[in-house]
C-alpha cells in the first residue's frame, strides 16, 4: 500500500477511462509491469503510467529522447517508445509480441499513425494498452498527434512474437 503523494493520473482497467487519484488517498499496488503499475483505488483496478509514479512516491520511469537537430520526428525513437508499453497480463512489451504491425510517420504534420492488434479480438484491456500506446509516443520530440488503429487482420499468433518473447513465455515450440 501507498499513499500518493501528489494528484495522480490514471487509467481506469479495463476500458481506459482517465482519473485521478487524489493526493493523500491509499491504494495499493497490485502489479508492477514494464514501468507501469497496477493499483486498487476505491474498488477499482487503475493503471498508472510509469513516468507519474513520482506522484505515488515511487521512482518516475524516464523517458528521454534527444530532440532532432532537424524538427524532424525520429522513427526510431517512436520504436523505442513503443518498446516501453508492456501487455499487462503478459511480461513482453508490444513490439516482442509482435503486437506493432506498422508505424507511418506524416512529418508534414508532425504525426505518428500506428496500427497495433491485440493477443485476442475480445481483449478488454484493448483501451488500456491503445492509452499506453498514445502516451509514450507522444513523449517523442516533435510528436503532435498520435493516431492508433486496432486491427484484427491479420490475426495476432505467437509466430509474431519474437524469439526473446517465446522463450520469456515459454511459447517457444
Amino acid at each position: 500500500m501507498v499513499v500518493a503523494q501528489a494528484d495522480c493520473p490514471a487509467r481506469r482497467v479495463p476500458d481506459g477511462t482517465h482519473l485521478t487519484i487524489p493526493k493523500d488517498t491509499f491504494v495499493t499496488i497490485t502489479q508492477s509491469l514494464g514501468g507501469n503499475y497496477t493499483l486498487t483505488y476505491h474498488g477499482q483496478m487503475v493503471r498508472v503510467d510509469g513516468t507519474d509514479a513520482a506522484a505515488l512516491g515511487l521512482e518516475a520511469q524516464e523517458l528521454n529522447f534527444p530532440p532532432p537537430a532537424d524538427q524532424r520526428i525520429n522513427e526510431d525513437q517512436v520504436w523505442e517508445a513503443l518498446g516501453t508499453v508492456y501487455d499487462p497480463e503478459i511480461p513482453v512489451d508490444l513490439v516482442n509480441l509482435g503486437l506493432i504491425y506498422a508505424v507511418d510517420v506524416d512529418q508534414s504534420e508532425q504525426r505518428v499513425s500506428i496500427r497495433m492488434t491485440l493477443t485476442a479480438p475480445g481483449c478488454g484491456m484493448g483501451p488500456v494498452l491503445v492509452g499506453d500506446v498514445e502516451r509514450r509516443v507522444a513523449k517523442v520530440p516533435n510528436v503532435d498527434y498520435v493516431a492508433v488503429s486496432l486491427v484484427f487482420d491479420p490475426p495476432w499468433s505467437r509466430e509474431m512474437m519474437s524469439e526473446e518473447a517465446q522463450l520469456e513465455t515459454g511459447m517457444f515450440f
